[in-house]
This record gives C-alpha cells, sequence and structure tokens, in this order.
C-alpha cells in the first residue's frame, strides 16, 4: 500500500472515531460505557464510533447496521464481543476469510483476507435502531472505505437496512438500479463495472436463535460471495 493510500485510511479512521454528529448517538454510545453490562464490569468499553476493519485491498464489504452496545461498543471493533460476532466470524473462518473462528477483542489477532468489514451507522444507537437521519450522518464514511478499497466486487448486506442504504449510495452516485427486493440469499448485479450485492439476514440472536437464519443458510451467503467475486 503506498504512502498516501495508507494516510488516507488513517485521517478516515481518525475522523470517524472523533464524531460527535449526532447527539443522541454520542450520549447513548457514552452512557453505556460508563455503566456497562455486569459481566464487563473490569473493561474500559471503547464508547466511540467504530471504524471498519480488515483487508484493505479486500474484494468482498460486508456491509452491517450498527456497532452493538456491549460488542463493538465496548470492544472498538465491528461484530466483536458479542453473539452476532461468533456467529459470523465462524461462518467467515469456514468460508476462509478469517484467520480464526473468534472475535473476543482488537488484539486477539484476528485477520481477516478478501473481505472488509464496515456498517451504516458507527455509533451503538438505543435498541439497536439508528435514526434515518443518523445513518445519513454516517453513510460518507462507508462511501469513502469503499473508494479507499477501490476494487469492491461483492458487497454482502447484512439486513434490510444495509441492503436499502448500499442501493442509495450507488444511485446517489448515478446507477440506474431498479428497485430490488430485499431477501436472503438474493443475489443481484449494480450495473456494468459495478459490485454484486448478495442480502442475508443479520447475524442477530434474534435471528439465529429463532432459526430463521441457520448456519447452512449463512455458509451459503459466503460461498456465494467467494464465487462472485473469483476468489475460488
Amino acid at each position: 500500500m503506498d504512502e498516501d493510500l495508507r494516510l488516507a485510511w488513517e485521517d478516515l479512521e481518525k475522523e470517524i472515531v472523533g464524531c460527535r454528529r449526532c447527539p443522541r448517538l454520542v450520549a447513548w454510545r457514552e452512557e453505556v460505557a460508563r455503566t456497562r453490562r455486569r459481566a464487563y464490569r473490569d473493561q474500559v468499553y471503547w464508547g466511540r464510533p467504530v471504524p471498519g476493519f480488515g483487508d484493505r485491498q479486500a474484494r468482498v464489504l460486508v456491509v452491517g447496521l450498527a456497532p452493538g452496545a456491549h460488542g463493538a461498543n465496548r470492544t472498538g471493533r465491528m461484530f466483536t464481543g458479542d453473539g452476532s460476532g461468533e456467529f459470523l466470524f465462524r461462518a467467515l473462518h469456514r468460508a476462509g476469510f478469517a484467520n480464526q473462528p473468534t472475535a473476543r477483542s482488537r488484539d486477539d489477532g484476528l485477520q481477516l483476507k478478501g473481505l472488509f468489514i464496515g456498517a451504516v451507522a458507527r455509533c451503538a444507537p438505543p435498541d439497536n435502531k439508528p435514526f434515518p437521519a443518523e445513518i445519513q450522518n454516517c453513510l460518507p464514511f462507508l462511501e469513502r472505505e469503499i473508494d479507499l478499497i477501490g476494487d469492491v466486487r461483492v458487497i454482502v448486506a447484512l439486513g434490510q437496512i444495509a441492503f436499502d442504504y448500499c442501493l442509495r449510495i450507488y444511485r446517489s452516485r448515478g446507477a440506474n438500479i431498479p428497485r430490488l427486493k430485499f431477501a436472503h440469499g438474493a443475489v443481484y448485479s449494480l450495473g456494468e463495472g459495478l459490485p454484486w450485492i448478495v442480502a442475508s439476514y443479520h447475524p442477530s440472536r434474534q435471528n439465529t436463535q429463532t432459526g430463521r437464519l441457520t448456519e447452512a443458510m449463512f455458509t451459503e451467503i459466503w460461498e456465494k460471495a467467494r464465487r462472485l467475486a473469483d476468489l475460488d
């Protein structure tokens, strides 16, 4: 990676971590970090916006909704330290995108290959529900990650909100994308020279514990992503 690109990534991460654009989210993330969950009383929470992470030359971009209050808002790394992340990284490890099946902290040795993880919102929201205006404030961060990665061939959107806002990004850039229906496992081409988008249910406990999203269903998502990205 050349020096200019490395500095651009550093600048973006600093801007994300220092962001205070949304008063409701700033107050909530910091309150959660102060009060902490009983199981994590002895830990210092991150309590700030969470930048994306992974392979900065990735062909596959994973887009989630927002950091979990006691997951990424605690650890400072996307999908790290909660049930959603446990489900996700097991699948990524099986698919060859991650060097290990667990993600507990920023210094746990986890490395991603060919894949980068971002989100449409970077602060933990109350009830896991960011307001549309808050997502709009955050979306430029995702757009800049896309531009810095440069050769995104596949976007895996975890949940309908991530799916809808990824489409919005490309439509805002002039892509003539028709109305597309979110459905787990659906695959769409966004147009010539643009990425494929693969829709998936979010690996939230609400989905995984009820059987709405199974390990087998999730494995198929990452197999599709590898094929579409020509990583096999």
